[in-house]
């Protein structure tokens, strides 16, 4: 039963949109409200999103944690257009109706971050479900220690929440970009002069975690991004001492229902979309081929 008061996980409830903001070219921020519909989330959670006539996918949580009835009951998902119905979602306008179910899923135990350092890394469309936790962390920021953020993108069109990166670094967060081309982007990084990297490795982000001064003691690294980075990061995280209990990882890419019926999600005897998608890597084990 998803943590939200809606008598059944089945059941989509319609929201409003709000306001749909332009990320990039494909990527597209809706803020939707719930009409009276109040939804409890974590960070790493994720919502089933569609219309009828064109079915429905799952979207991780891009607001941070918390009772979404702030007001209106508002929280955000932001949404890739690559086939018929992200591209339905995307021509729809604030005022028109999105329907969904949820939130579902175990999502990142902030609580267990506290008084510890945060090491982010994200490739990609990773930066989403990041960004709903790096938000969650920056509302108490006093709670936790050095925060620093390691994002890679193919190229710096495609880099997401750029603006609030902006934000961020005045909230004490080092953030360290990388693309793997530097094509002249969208603003704020037109002129692309940080790193580059080289495909396939998203940026290869893993090429910035050799240099971080890193207190194992200390540490908590997450890892969202696409599959081929994953061991790669894994792997620079062993080099630097972090135990495997501090280091979270989100298969947030198998989710497909929600409520563990389709089996896309499962792996071995695990379903993701229930037990996940937020794991521990000590938690993966007995799971060789989640990575």
């Amino acid at each position: 039963m998803p943590k939200s008061g809606i008598s059944s996980s089945y059941l989509p409830v319609p929201m409003i949109i709000e306001r749909v903001a332009r990320l990039t070219e494909k990527e597209r921020l809706f803020k939707l409200s719930g009409g009276g519909h109040a939804f409890n989330f974590d960070p790493g959670q994720f919502f089933m999103a569609g219309l009828p006539g064109y079915g429905e996918a799952p979207f991780s949580i891009a607001s941070g944690a918390g009772k979404s009835a702030d007001a209106a009951g508002a929280f955000e998902l932001c949404i890739k257009a690559v086939g018929n119905l992200t591209n339905a979602i995307h021509r729809l306008k604030k005022g028109d109706t999105l329907w969904v179910r949820g939130p579902f899923g175990r999502g990142f135990d902030v609580d267990g971050m506290k008084g510890r350092d945060i090491l982010f890394i994200a490739g990609g469309i990773g930066i989403v479900p990041m960004r709903g936790l790096i938000k969650t962390i920056l509302s108490g920021r006093k709670s936790f220690g050095a925060l620093t953020l390691v994002y890679g993108s193919k190229d710096p069109e495609g880099i997401l929440f750029g603006g609030e990166m902006e934000d961020w670094k005045t909230d004490g967060m080092a953030i360290m970009l990388t693309v793997d081309k530097p094509a002249p982007g969208l603003n704020p990084f037109k002129g692309w002069k940080g790193r580059v990297g080289v495909a396939p490795l998203q940026g290869v982000v893993t090429t910035v975690i050799p240099g971080l001064e890193l207190d194992p003691s200390k540490t908590v690294a997450v890892i969202i991004g696409p599959p081929v980075m994953y061991r790669f990061a894994i792997k620079s995280l062993w080099d630097k001492n972090i135990a495997r209990e501090d280091i979270y990882l989100s298969l947030e890419r198998r989710m497909k229902c929600g409520v563990g019926k389709c089996g896309h999600c499962q792996i071995g005897s695990v379903y993701a979309c229930q037990e996940g998608p937020v794991f521990r890597l000590s938690e993966m084990k007995g799971m060789p081929d989640a990575l």
